[in-house]
Parts: structure tokens; sequence; C-alpha cells
């Protein structure tokens, strides 16, 4: 039975239809949500560093990886970046990328994620890059995942994810092992 057949049969035998509840969830709020947000982010294995909205991004990143040979942006204002996912023939050219830099548009403060839209080519940034850097406005923090559901976008290019510090998993030998499938160290530039 195909899709349309099914639901049709479904539509056709129900007898009677109920609104759906109204859940009123009441979710968790702080009233320091870029202080929860730090606090959380560095609970989950991340580093949070505060910065200026006029701080110069590339000396930041600069200064943090000293030693980066090989930087990933698609973000025009930084100048450090010796590689751009959208300009790379495949995304196999990424690999060997040790600093990914990219832009994140919604911050929630119970979990330490950061939503990170695919706003370039290759999405593979965000997974093969030894470290991740993720910049993000202090004003875009939210409190739960409620809002951050809210005021999250999904790309044209339709794919995005939430970051919440760097690779990690348990399960071999139960030995904590850190980039185990993306990014060994997640930090989070956070503009005030």
């Amino acid at each position: 039975m195909k899709k349309e057949e099914l639901l049709k049969t479904l539509r056709q035998n129900t007898r009677q239809q109920y609104d759906l509840p109204q859940l009123g969830i009441a979710a968790i709020r702080y009233a320091d949500v870029v202080g929860q947000f730090v606090k959380t982010s560095e609970a989950v294995g991340g580093r949070v560093k505060r910065i200026s909205k006029s701080d110069d991004v590339s000396a930041v990143v600069r200064r943090l990886y000293p030693d980066a040979q090989e930087i990933a942006s698609s973000m025009p204002q930084l100048s450090i970046a010796t590689k751009n996912p959208d300009t790379v023939g495949e995304a196999r050219e990424l690999n060997g990328t040790d600093v990914a830099v990219l832009q994140g548009e919604v911050g929630v403060a119970e979990n330490g994620c950061v939503w990170v839209p695919q706003t370039m080519k290759e999405k593979a940034v965000m997974f093969i890059s030894e470290e991740l850097v993720i910049v993000l406005d202090a004003d875009r923090i939210v409190s739960n995942m409620h809002e951050g559901y809210e005021r999250m976008s999904v790309p044209e290019l339709g794919y995005g994810c939430w970051i919440s510090g760097p690779s990690k998993t348990a399960d071999i030998e139960q030995a904590l092992v850190m980039g185990a499938q993306a990014a060994r160290g997640v930090t989070v530039l956070v503009r005030e």
C-alpha cells in the first residue's frame, strides 16, 4: 500500500478527532544565560572565551592556536584562513585541517550546545578539523532547547547540527576517547 492510500484510508476511518493538548512545558530559565552557557560548555569538555564584538577574531584564533598551519573558514572577516570550504573542489581537500572557524547561530545554556547551520558548500569542515572554533554572539544565547528551536533556522543547503563540546565516546573498553567522530576540541568565542 502506498503512503497516500494509507493516509486516505486512515482519514476515511477516523470517527472522531481530538485537538492536541496544550502542554505548557515549564522549561528551565537562567538569570545569567551567558554565565550558565559557559559553565555547561566547560562541563561537557568544551572551552569558552568571552570576547568583545570589536575584537579581531583572526587575532584571537591565532593566539589560541599559534601552531595551527591549516585553518579553514568561509567567514569573510577571518583573514588567517588557508582553506575555504566554499571554494575547495571536494570535501577531502579539507583533510588535515588543524582549526575550522564557523559562525554559530544559537547557543543553549542548559546543555552548552550551539546550532551551526551549513552556510558553506562542504559541511565536512564541521567534523574533519582537529579543533573547532564557533563564533557566537552573546545575545543569541537562550536558556533552553525549546527557545533554541524557536530561534534556529534551517539554511538553504538544508543541513545544520547542534554541537556541544568535543566529539567523545566511552564505549570502547569504557575509556573516554576525545575526537572519536569529529573535533578533539571545541572552543566557543562568545562576542559580548
